[in-house]
């Protein structure tokens, strides 16, 4: 097709998407998810890697959930169901609340983005701590609102080094603030609040700030004061807790979460949330899952053992390790840890480096099973070597 001699190539400026963005998108760097194995492969020209980045469930996804999923797919022409009535009915009965107080989400994750796009806006603010989790300051600038993030605990804290530190985030709270942020356990640290120190921090938020407390490890923790904090909904209209199948069900490949909270959060949430946004094998899988009472207890099983067993070798190496309720341990490798990070990935082991969470010299692993943990070891000792 010829082209059109009366418009020049160089008249006026040139396009440019970036200045057309919205302001916190301009300046904003998409989440890294840890390297699949496949791409490692292909890279190194290797087999065999092992993924311990993610944490992902070594035992896979519950078996009863994969018969479910697989049973959906005969009706996978026909668009899900977009309310998810099964599915928030058995969440419900699970939590002791009603159905009109779920909202599901494509992962918890999408919870999170929903009450970003709901209360969060220019002039605003969200409250979180410093080493959470990485998609809060992410859904916070998407939308142009302040992030305040309050300093943490410090590394030489007897119990929990790095974790929440309950009254540095209340003093960031003032009247701008709409949305807190609290990760019990924390990723990437695995530190926890107990019951009596999280919900007075609860009751001391002002009635114009919605407090998020996300459980995305909720199963995996078994100390007596980590709290249920979906049985506090009652007494804090404005709580919204997440929770996630992707962890202990093993269905992170599915993408389904949901968040529990007052009627009045909820149909908040399900304005701003997309149609279909949770797909019709991911509620048949998520709805067996619930019912998968052995699979979830030999994760916590494999889990308990795994913990011990990397946090008691990484200490006989001299390395600091962080104290984890989740089914990962951060430690501290002493030097940078870029070498030993791509040492590792020579032996087909990938971990995940967390200086992006203002944790330099720190790497991540998922607790897998006994062999995956022996080959990670023995790959670290030949790094740091």
């Amino acid at each position: 097709m010829a082209s059109n001699p009366s418009v020049s190539a160089t008249a006026g400026p040139a396009f440019d998407p970036v200045t057309l963005a919205v302001a916190g998108v301009q300046g904003l760097s998409p989440y890294q998810p840890g390297k699949p194995v496949a791409t490692l492969e292909r890279e190194l020209g290797i087999t065999q890697a092992v993924k311990l980045a993610s944490n992902e469930n070594p035992l896979g996804p519950s078996p009863l959930a994969v018969e479910a999923g697989r049973a959906a797919l005969a009706d996978a022409h026909v668009y899900p169901d977009g309310n998810g009535f099964e599915l928030k009915a058995r969440l419900a009965e699970r939590h002791g609340v009603t159905p009109e107080q779920i909202t599901l989400g494509n992962g918890s994750n999408e919870v999170l983005e929903l009450v970003a796009r709901t209360w969060l806006a220019p002039g605003r603010a969200a409250v979180f701590s410093a080493h959470a989790f990485a998609v809060y300051p992410l859904v916070t600038q998407a939308v142009d609102a302040e992030a305040r993030v309050a300093a943490a605990l410090p590394a030489d804290h007897p119990e929990q080094p790095f974790g929440h530190d309950l009254d540095a985030m209340q003093a960031r709270v003032d009247g701008d603030v709409r949305v807190v942020f609290v990760a019990n356990p924390n990723n990437p640290t695995g530190t926890w609040l107990d019951a009596a120190a999280l919900e007075a921090f609860v009751a001391a938020m002002p009635v114009t700030t919605v407090v998020v407390i996300d459980e995305a490890y909720f199963e995996y923790v078994e100390e007596a004061e980590y709290p249920d904090t979906t049985q506090w909904l009652d007494r804090y209209p404005n709580l919204i807790v997440t929770r996630t199948f992707s962890k202990i069900q093993g269905l992170a490949g599915l993408r389904l979460g949901y968040a529990v909270s007052s009627p009045a959060i909820a149909d908040l949430l399900n304005r701003v949330r997309q149609p279909f946004n949770v797909n019709a094998i991911a509620q048949a899988a998520g709805l067996a899952a619930l019912d998968d009472h052995e699979h979830v207890e030999k994760s916590v099983a494999i889990n308990r053992e795994g913990v011990r067993q990397v946090s008691a070798a990484l200490r006989e190496l001299g390395l600091r390790v962080i104290p984890s309720v989740g089914n990962f341990v951060t430690f501290d490798t002493g030097r940078d840890p870029g070498p030993v990070y791509d040492a590792m990935l020579r032996d087909g082991v990938i971990t995940r480096p967390v200086e992006n969470y203002g944790l330099p010299g720190h790497l991540r692993v998922t607790v897998s099973t006994r062999a995956d943990n022996d080959r990670f070891l023995a790959a670290l000792k030949k790094a740091l070597a």
